[in-house]
């Protein structure tokens, strides 16, 4: 394979009233739970070998800011490697507060699309440490925790920021999130056409076999349900 599966899988960490949770479809009323704390779940991926993980704040996706601060805290202090967090960062505040517990890489997408020039100014502060968050729900990118369908497709949203100094894109395929239904390689190829920027890949992963499928095509992988459901043992 060349590339050490570990070095190209970030695996998950998704929050919700501070417990660590995965959903299907990014529909809240899925959420399963699992009886393990954030920071032993981030302990855990670290004595693995992982060095990166993706923290989603479920809740700060809902309501547009960051409601799980203290369980990202709480992974900081016991995680070594690069952790990156997504939901509700929607302004310069909110995304300093994260900067300020140690966060390395920020996803950022829903605005990106409701306010260009707030998102412009997290690029000017933090050059290359912002993701730009493309979530695709039947060709067509949402945004507001997936509940907002725009008019954009992908390779559109992507198309405006590219040449500014974001890290790269986390494109997400909606659609197979949480379904354990395996990957499709095909959306990822198709956008890579466009972007110069590397890419994550992130939706439907069920195996070990899915994650060498993306090999090659994009920069990672963010896995969370296959490694919870046990089917990517560690």
């Amino acid at each position: 394979m060349g590339l050490n599966w570990k070095d190209f899988v970030i695996p998950a960490v998704d929050l919700k009233e501070g417990k660590v949770v995965r959903l299907v479809r990014g529909l809240m009323e899925s959420a399963k739970s699992y009886q393990v704390s954030p920071e032993d779940m981030a302990s855990l991926f670290q004595s693995k070998g992982f060095g990166k993980i993706h923290v989603v704040d479920l809740d700060g996706a809902v309501t547009g800011k960051p409601v799980n601060l203290e369980a990202i805290k709480n992974i900081r202090m016991v995680f070594g490697g690069r952790i990156q967090v997504g939901g509700g960062i929607r302004d310069i505040e909110r995304l300093k507060m994260l900067d300020d517990i140690g966060v390395d890489l920020f996803v950022v997408g829903t605005v990106a699309v409701y306010d260009r020039r707030t998102f412009e100014k997290m690029l000017e502060l933090f050059p290359n440490r912002v993701i730009l968050s493309v979530d695709s729900k039947g060709g067509r990118v949402t945004v507001g925790g997936w509940k907002e369908e725009t008019s954009l497709t992908p390779h559109q949203m992507a198309l405006q920021y590219d040449h500014l100094p974001i890290w790269g894109y986390l494109y997400t395929n909606v659609d197979r999130d949480g379904t354990l239904e395996g990957v499709d390689p095909q959306p990822y190829l198709s956008f890579k056409k466009w972007v110069k920027k590397p890419v994550l890949a992130s939706g439907g992963v069920a195996s070990i076999e899915d994650v060498i499928k993306l090999m090659g095509v994009v920069e990672g992988v963010v896995v969370g349900k296959a490694i919870y459901e046990g089917r990517i043992p560690l």
